[in-house]
């Protein structure tokens, strides 16, 4: 079976994504590089946070993948101007970098570590691990409960549209990927029960519809 590529970075430009995927063909780590287009589910999460690119590699790739980033990334950190945004952050937006690294550059993630220790601000080993398990732990969390969702979702299986199937899918199956490459559903057990009772019950519906004009026709 041909292993799954995953969302391995999220960027809001095309032009940085590109720069990304070329230290890593120069590792020979295959990527896919996409437009980061909305799914469906998207829009029952209400989110705003929009990016113009992502890059995906394999799973077994992603250890590989950070420390080959981390390697070119600190090749050059030296040489960034005094100038550069970052240095004029406070020490808890630093550390607010440092907890969301998943959203920054790691160039921006390594500088934020570099900077606070210039700082005399405590960074070590084990503060950046339990800033990933935190949050790790955040981004596992399922997304609010969607009720206006499974609302029209029923409403939709009712009527016999497809609309109804297609939210029914989405609430029940849909996942989503973690820093570490890790996949998770969306959304909470108490939700993808009913994504799979509006499921079952378009299905039904449906079918119910489709034998009743054909027996009219009949």
């Amino acid at each position: 079976m041909q292993e799954e590529f995953r969302a391995f970075k999220k960027f809001q430009t095309v032009a940085e994504a590109k720069e990304v995927q070329k230290i890593l063909e120069e590792q020979h780590i295959k990527s896919i590089l996409t437009d980061d287009t909305p799914p469906v589910d998207v829009t029952f999460t209400g989110s705003t946070l929009q990016y113009s690119a992502i890059i995906k590699i394999k799973e077994s790739d992603f250890k590989r993948a950070k420390e080959a980033l981390k390697e070119y990334t600190e090749s050059y950190m030296d040489s960034i101007d005094k100038d550069y945004y970052l240095f004029q952050f406070t020490d808890e937006e630093l550390y607010d970098v440092l907890l969301k690294y998943d959203e920054w550059s790691e160039l921006d993630y390594l500088l934020a570590q570099k900077i606070l220790k210039e700082r005399g601000r405590k960074v070590d080993l084990k503060l950046l691990n339990g800033l990933r398990n935190k949050r790790m732990l955040d981004l596992a969390k399922p997304e609010k409960s969607q009720k206006t969702w499974i609302a029209a979702g029923y409403i939709f299986s009712l009527l016999g549209g497809i609309f109804g199937l297609i939210i029914g899918y989405s609430l029940m199956n849909s996942k989503k990927t973690l820093p570490n490459g890790k996949r998770v559903f969306s959304y909470s057990d108490h939700d993808r029960k009913h994504g799979v009772k509006i499921f079952y019950l378009g299905i039904v519906m449906m079918f119910i519809i489709v034998m009743s004009q054909i027996l009219m026709m009949l």
